[in-house]
C-alpha cells in the first residue's frame, strides 16, 4: 500500500536535492507532499504546501520575513508553522512518514516538525549536525538523525548515493510493520543506578499484576522522555521514585531534565506514587568538569566520567518544596513516599552520602508544603529495602485499581 511521505526543506537554496529525493521515494511507489520552507527566493518547483502558508501558520507573513531580511526571525517563524502544518496533516491522515535535509537552519526546522508528531512516525533527518550533539533536535522523539557527509548543497558522487540511502532508510520505514504485541497498561517509572533494587521489586510485582512497566533512565534525556510520552497519553500510572533530574537542574548539574519535571502526570491526572530518589546527589562528569564553587563539597567518583556531589540541607528543603509543587498541581491520585533509611544505595547508614539532617531537611519540606489531602508515608527503610518497594507498588496498585 502506497504511504505519505512529507518532504521538507528549502526548495529556494536546495531545490535540486530535494527534487531527487522527491524521485526516489515516488519510483518507490509512494506519495511525497512536499513542505517548502524557502524565504529567499523562488522554489525550483512547486510545493505541495508553500511557504507563504507555512510563514502564515507561523503567525507572520511571506512579505514580511522578506521585507525584514532578519534571518534569525525567519527561521523562527519557520520552525512554529512548520509545527503546526506537520500536525494539521497528521489529525487528516496525511503523514506515514516525515524526511528532511539541511545544515543548522534545515535541521532546526526539518526536526522541529518532527518533534511535533508522535512516536512511532518515521522520522529521518540528514543533516550537518548528525555527528555532534544531536539532543536538541531529536528531543524525546525517534528521530533518526542522518550524517550528509558533506554539506546539503547539490548532487554529486558522494550526496547522491547519501541521500538514496537516507531514502531507502525511510522507505523500510514506512514498509515495515511492527509486530503485534499484547496491550497490556502501561506503567512509567524512573530509575537511577542507585535506585536499579527498587525499580526492579517493583516491575516485577506489577508485572505479576498485568501491568507493563516502562523504565526511563534518569539522565535528563530520559525523564524528559517520560514526560513527553505521559503527557501523550501512553501510560495508566506513573511510578516516579527516582527525582534525581530535579538535583541537577537545581545545582546546574548535567543531567537536567528541565523545569517541567513531574509535570505531566499531574496534568494528565494518572496515578502516581513519588519518592525523593537519589535527591541526595547531583551529577557532573569528570571531576575537574566540576565548578569550582563547588570545590568543598562531598564528592563520589561513580566511574572516571561520571561525579556524585552530596546535596545539601539548603538544596534538599528547596527540592522537598518543589516536588511537593509539582504533586499539588495533581489532577488525579498522588501519594508521597519517604525512606526514612535514606533516599539511594549511597544514602544508608555508614554510606559515603549518608546525611540524616540534609535528608530531614527534604522530607519536612515535603511534608510541609504537600496539599493535606495528599497522603506522605514515612517508613524506616532505605529506598531500596524490599519493605519499600512493597509498599510504594502496592499504593499505584491500589490508586489503579480504584479507576
Amino acid at each position: 500500500m502506497a504511504k505519505t511521505i512529507v518532504v521538507i526543506g528549502a526548495l529556494d537554496t536546495k531545490g535540486p536535492e530535494f527534487a531527487f529525493v522527491k524521485e526516489a521515494i515516488e519510483d518507490q511507489g509512494h506519495r511525497v507532499l512536499v513542505i517548502n520552507t524557502g524565504v529567499i527566493g523562488e522554489p525550483s518547483f512547486e510545493a505541495d504546501i508553500p511557504v507563504a502558508q507555512v510563514a502564515a501558520a507561523g503567525g507572520s507573513s511571506l512579505g514580511a520575513l522578506r521585507a525584514r531580511a532578519d534571518r534569525g526571525e525567519a527561521i523562527a517563524v519557520m520552525t512554529e508553522g512548520v509545527a503546526v502544518i506537520i500536525q494539521e496533516l497528521y489529525q487528516n491522515g496525511q503523514v506515514d512518514g516525515v524526511f528532511g535535509m539541511g545544515g543548522s537552519a534545515g535541521t532546526i526546522i526539518g526536526t522541529s516538525a518532527m518533534r511535533a508528531l508522535p512516536v512511532g512516525i518515521p522520522k529521518v533527518m540528514v543533516s550537518t549536525l548528525a555527528g555532534a550533539d544531536t539532543g536538541p533536535y531529536v528531543g524525546s522523539r525517534d528521530v533518526v538523525m542522518f550524517p550528509s557527509v558533506v554539506d546539503v548543497a547539490g548532487i554529486n558522487r558522494i550526496s547522491a548515493r547519501i541521500y538514496a540511502n537516507a531514502v531507502g532508510a525511510m522507505i523500510g520505514m514506512v514498509e515495515t510493520t511492527p509486530p503485534d504485541i499484547d496491550e497490556k497498561p502501561l506503567i512509567a517509572a524512573s530509575m537511577f543506578g542507585n535506585t536499579t533494587i527498587l525499580v526492579d521489586r517493583c516491575r516485577e510485582a506489577l508485572e505479576a499484576e498485568g501491568y507493563e512497566v516502562l523504565v526511563f533512565h534518569a539522565t535528563g534525556t530520559g525523564g524528559r522522555t517520560m514526560e513527553s510520552l505521559i503527557a501523550d497519553g501512553y501510560f495508566a500510572g506513573s511510578l516516579d521514585v527516582t527525582a534525581t533530574e530535579w538535583a541537577d537542574e537545581l545545582v546546574g548539574g548535567v543531567l537536567s531534565a528541565g523545569a517541567k519535571r513531574l509535570d505531566a502526570a499531574a496534568a494528565r491526572g494518572i496515578p502516581q506514587v513519588i519518592a525523593p530518589g537519589c535527591l541526595d546527589m547531583a551529577n557532573f562528569w569528570a571531576r575537574e568538569t566540576v565548578p569550582q564553587k563547588y570545590n568543598d563539597r562531598l564528592f563520589y567518583q561513580w566511574n572516571p566520567n561520571v561525579t556524585l556531589m552530596r546535596t545539601t540541607p539548603e538544596e534538599n528543603a528547596e527540592l522537598g518544596r518543589i516536588l511537593a509543587e509539582k504533586a499539588n498541581a495533581s489532577l488525579g491520585p498522588v501519594a508521597f513516599f519517604l525512606p526514612l533509611q535514606g533516599v539511594s544505595m549511597l544514602d544508608a547508614p555508614g554510606k559515603e552520602f549518608w546525611w540524616p539532617e540534609a535528608n530531614q531537611a527534604l522530607f519536612e519540606a515535603i511534608k510541609k508544603h504537600t496539599r493535606p489531602d495528599i497522603p506522605v508515608y514515612e517508613l524506616d527503610n532505605n529506598i531500596n529495602d524490599e519493605a519499600f518497594a512493597e509498599s510504594v507498588t502496592n499504593k499505584l496498585l491500589e490508586f489503579l485499581k480504584q479507576r
